[in-house]
């Protein structure tokens, strides 16, 4: 395995006398795609929000691209990573263009270099540029969760934490969507941290699975490995298709 773009060594946080996450130690290898997969509750959001500094742990290590996590300069490292949540979050009072580009205005960006991603981005998933003009409020479901795929890829992050991105999406809007999000990681190598309740979505879009259960991680390896020799009932049953309801 290459070097981690993520590392938690025996972190912990608690809330009061409510331990959100124990002593957990895990694995993100660089370049792939994670899903962390757990129910409501599991831990999976506060984990994504101790990385993207949201959150600091009571105990314990992060390590993001090699190097401690350093919280009083985590506007810095933040640069390096891209966040996108479910249901977009796309700023409402700004034009497509004006959400995608934001970022690298305030990094900076010359304007042909903006002008430059900002059009590879919306090829890429598809979006024409007669969308640049509109506001998030006129877009479909489906279109602004592209547009904030972009907005996150704008400045090209080592690392991408996706918090269910697609979880609010209809069934066929979200199976286009995975499609597209499947090129993405052809297109552009990243390490990306996807958090999701749904297996099915994390076999299809993941290299890599983490399972957690009320706060720890039960098992973590690659898809076939965790698939194929789960370590429990508890993981074996996530892979189980639910049949249909009882009459």
């Amino acid at each position: 395995m290459g070097t981690a773009s993520v590392e938690f060594r025996n972190v912990s946080k608690s809330y009061g006398d409510q331990t959100v996450v124990s002593n957990i130690s895990l694995e993100l290898p660089a370049d792939l795609t994670t899903a962390l997969v757990g129910e409501s509750g599991s831990g999976k959001s506060t984990i994504l929000q101790i990385i993207n500094g949201l959150v600091v742990p009571d105990a314990g290590q992060v390590l993001v691209l090699g190097q401690p996590l350093n919280y009083q300069q985590i506007a810095r490292v933040r640069r390096s990573m891209a966040y996108a949540v479910q249901g977009a979050g796309l700023f409402p009072h700004m034009t497509v263009r004006e959400n995608v580009t934001l970022m690298a205005k305030l990094e900076s960006w010359h304007q042909s270099e903006i002008e430059k991603r900002y059009r590879y981005l919306l090829d890429l998933l598809e979006l024409t540029h007669e969308f640049s003009d509109r506001y998030p409020h006129s877009l479909s479901g489906g279109q602004q969760q592209r547009v904030s795929l972009c907005r996150a890829m704008m400045l090209n992050p080592s690392l991408m934490l996706l918090d269910e991105p697609f979880s609010a999406l209809d069934p066929i809007t979200r199976a286009t969507i995975h499609n597209e999000f499947l090129r993405l990681q052809t297109a552009e190598s990243r390490s990306i941290l996807l958090v999701t309740h749904d297996m099915d979505e994390a076999i299809k879009l993941a290299h890599n699975l983490i399972i957690l259960k009320e706060g720890e991680v039960v098992q973590q390896g690659s898809v076939v490995e965790v698939k194929n020799r789960p370590v429990d009932e508890y993981v074996r049953r996530l892979f189980v298709p639910e049949g249909p309801e009882d009459a």
